[in-house]
């Protein structure tokens, strides 16, 4: 075994035994990895109550090479996440940054570029950013990062350009947008207009425009049904918190 040290956001803690925890994290530079903290649980101890949900730690850990458990012996807290404070909104939208860090990634696999942009994430829930619209970027940059990204401008079957300014056929389960020859036949195929798609491809993006624009309440919710799907198929499952994030639309909108 290795001793190792890196930056961490904790996704989950469940309880082990009356003193201990085992913790997932996502690591900055392993990737996401579980590992069992003994003596988490106590008041005083080498955790110092660091590993709260979605706080921002420096862990040390002994890397086993095994299907076993690392075993972390240290945590530094860096950072809480205080958003839950003051807005449920926030607190869900965390909650959904974790759960896909957790579903989309595999054990000991690092993507250093997917941590920073989680960690810029919730600092930005934290500083009272929109959390719609900071949940649709984080959901297309980290789908591009981790090469989920669905092809936005040419037939995902053919490789034809799709004509702009116009609505275009997006399959869920095709990996992207059709041309209309393609679309025939295909299941789990919605319309997506011309706005929504400019959108997703604005989020999408490397750079910052999708900070300059004023979104509608139509496009994000339109954006928001056409990832939810997406997502679902991706990971064979609905996330869970899908449900709050639509009732927060929802709610907004109505």
């Amino acid at each position: 075994m290795s001793n190792e040290k890196t930056l961490a956001i904790v996704l989950k803690v469940t309880e082990f035994s009356e003193t201990s925890s085992v913790v997932t994290l996502m690591t900055e530079g392993f990737g996401k990895i579980t590992g069992l903290a003994k003596g988490a649980r106590r008041p005083k101890g080498p955790f110092e109550a660091a590993l709260d949900l979605l706080a921002v730690c420096r862990i040390v850990f002994l890397h086993k090479r095994s299907e076993a458990l690392d075993l972390l012996t240290e945590a530094k807290l860096q950072r809480r996440f205080q958003a839950a404070r003051h807005d449920l909104s926030r607190l869900n939208a965390g909650y959904y940054v974790a759960e896909l860090l957790r579903e989309l990634t595999d054990e000991g696999d690092p993507h250093p570029e997917l941590f920073q942009t989680a960690d810029q994430t919730l600092l930005a829930l934290d500083d009272g950013d929109d959390p719609a619209l900071l949940l649709l970027r984080f959901e297309l940059t980290a789908l591009r990062q981790l090469g989920h990204l669905p092809v936005l401008t040419q037939c995902a079957e053919c490789g034809d350009p799709i004509p702009g300014g116009r609505s275009a056929a997006f399959g869920q389960t095709a990996g992207g947008v059709l041309c209309e020859t393609h679309r025939v036949g295909k299941r789990q195929v919605v319309r997506i207009s011309s706005s929504g798609l400019a959108a997703m491809q604005t989020f999408s993006d490397l750079s910052d425009d999708w900070r300059n624009v004023e979104w509608p309440s139509k496009v994000r919710g339109e954006l928001r049904g056409v990832l939810n799907q997406y997502f679902a198929n991706l990971l064979g499952k609905r996330p869970r918190m899908h449900q709050y994030l639509s009732q927060q639309t929802r709610q907004k909108n109505s």
